[in-house]
């Protein structure tokens, strides 16, 4: 069955292939220096990186069910891998943890584990797109000065070499490489304004930028301006098929009931699919056509790209925000753009690597540091501001979470914000009511919501307890509700009795607890079917 989905998702569609392809080729000049940066930052090698992107999206993208995120080596995973191969003491060790995690991920999808993604509230999402947008603007300024103290996608606060986001800045300005910058410049310049000059916007924008970037890059060798290797892509370079078939590493399952394997393989899969999710929620946020993707097939394909990534030697994957959200930017449509974007991997690496290590990452930034505004631009924050305090507060707290720690963190202080003011909201929208005043006094009629749990209890509970004592006629409605808690009952029968002590008018209507019902009808027709006379009795059951 996956087989015919995978075959039918590789067609490509005529239709959507003129904004795809160049989509794909923004996706990857995006992704080739990330691959390299969270290799390099993982302790793996430079090759498993590709490896990873080029099966996110040649396997993870042809099964998945998203049309626009990509996946690849995800920078939220660094750490654990770091720490995973110092302590498997192997990298074939560490890639069978890699397998087991695909398959623990591809058994949560089975079991629909992927609903989890739901219960994320909007305003956390639309806080964590806002947050990747400011921390990449963050990150890349280094790039774009000259400045590269650490891996290029680097995501973290408290960052692999010590540095905080904001001491490197701090060092950046210190360190600005003229050509460097000049390179960065006049790529913002090409990226900001070239989309508007309609008759030049065949050559995507992006493209022109690398282009531009590698020109320059040459014509200030043997200059002030020089930019240097260091400051360059740096790909592995093959010199033919079989030296590229020697990058492959395959896994040792001699180590098949090490504990700490299965320990690290566990830990990945549920940090991997959390990621996952998140990122999902997030792109379906961005998509123009507003997509929903299936997230148990999601983790199915994760699992699956996973499983595929720890047998040929490559690292854990996840959907990927940065990656997704440059594709959306650049005008991608469907699944094509990912799949077409590891075309564009593969063939870096086989056929030109040395153009390929002509690049300067400050190009690249500069494509990187136009999607982080698109992400993290001030209409997103007047938006969420005119949503109210209960939409704009979980909103900033889950940015200013992200980039003071790292994604999942950040996201987690988030969502304990978002929970705080839903079950706010739930606890102030226990009923509604109406009130008539009359001659006599007053009546009320209070209305009860669709769910009345036991957290709406105690709010019940002082809104009937402090009624003003001109009230004397009180109906309390629950006809409305599909279901109401039996402390809520139990407090709303007490009331009843202390109204009509006081000698007030006061009317149930619906109040009962729904799930009794049917035992209680139950009841009844037995007592009246036992005083029925035997032969009628048999005669009504015949009928």
């Amino acid at each position: 069955m996956l087989g015919t989905r995978a075959s039918a998702f590789l067609k490509l569609s005529k239709r959507d292939l003129k904004y795809d392809l160049p989509a794909s080729i923004v996706v990857f000049l995006v992704a080739l220096p990330l691959c390299l940066g969270i290799a390099l930052a993982s302790g793996a090698p430079l090759f498993a990186g590709i490896l990873t992107g080029i099966i996110g999206g040649i396997v993870v993208a042809s099964l998945s069910g998203s049309q626009l995120s990509v996946s690849g080596p995800a920078a939220g995973l660094t750490v654990i891998v770091l720490g995973a191969i110092q302590q498997l003491g192997a990298y074939e060790t560490f890639l069978l943890a890699v397998l087991i995690a695909g398959a623990m991920q591809f058994v949560l999808g089975i079991v629909k584990a992927g609903m989890i993604g739901n219960f994320f509230p909007s305003s956390v999402i639309i806080g964590m797109l806002a947050a990747i947008g400011i921390t990449i603007i963050l990150k890349q300024i280094p790039y774009a000065v000259g400045y590269d103290s650490s891996f290029f996608g680097e995501e973290s606060f408290i960052q692999l070499n010590q540095e905080n986001t904001f001491s490197a800045l701090e060092k950046a300005m210190g360190a600005i490489h003229p050509g460097v910058l000049i390179i960065c410049a006049v790529s913002l310049a090409i990226l900001i304004f070239w989309p508007r000059i309609k008759k030049l916007n065949v050559v995507p924008a992006p493209l022109l930028v690398v282009v531009m970037g590698v020109v320059l890059g040459q014509a200030f060798t043997g200059t002030a301006l020089d930019v240097g290797n260091e400051h360059m892509v740096a790909v592995p370079i093959v010199n033919s098929f079989n030296e590229f078939l020697g990058l492959f590493t395959f896994p040792d399952f001699s180590q098949l009931f090490n504990k700490d394997v299965w320990i690290i393989g566990f830990t990945i899969a549920v940090i991997a699919s959390l990621e996952t999710l998140l990122s999902l929620e997030a792109v379906d946020k961005i998509d123009p056509f507003k997509r929903v993707s299936p997230t148990n097939r999601e983790l199915v394909a994760q699992g699956i790209g996973n499983m595929t990534s720890g047998l040929l030697g490559g690292m854990p994957m996840t959907a990927v925000i940065v990656r997704s959200s440059a594709n959306v930017n650049a005008g991608g449509r469907s699944r094509q753009s990912a799949i077409l974007h590891s075309v564009w991997l593969l063939i870096a690496v086989l056929a030109i690597p040395t153009v390929i290590n002509l690049i300067p990452l400050s190009c690249l930034a500069a494509i990187l540091l136009h999607t982080g505004y698109k992400l993290a631009k001030g209409s997103i924050f007047k938006q969420m501001w005119h949503k109210g305090l209960d939409q704009f507060i979980p909103f900033i707290v889950t940015i200013l979470a992200v980039v003071f720690t790292d994604l999942l963190t950040g996201v987690a202080i988030g969502l304990v914000v978002g929970i705080f003011y839903i079950l706010k909201n739930n606890l102030s929208n226990a009923f509604e009511y109406d009130i008539d005043v009359n001659d006599h006094g007053a009546k009320i009629t209070i209305t009860l919501a669709e769910e009345v749990s036991f957290l709406n209890k105690a709010s019940i509970q002082k809104s009937l307890y402090g009624l003003p004592k001109r009230i004397n006629e009180i109906i309390i409605d629950g006809s409305q509700s599909r279901f109401i808690d039996k402390d809520v009952i139990e407090v709303i029968k007490d009331f009843e009795q202390n109204a009509v002590s006081k000698g007030k008018t006061i009317e149930l209507v619906g109040i009962v607890n729904k799930k009794n019902v049917p035992n209680i009808k139950r009841f009844t027709q037995t007592i009246l079917k036992n005083n029925v006379p035997k032969k009628e009795r048999i005669k009504q059951e015949e009928e």
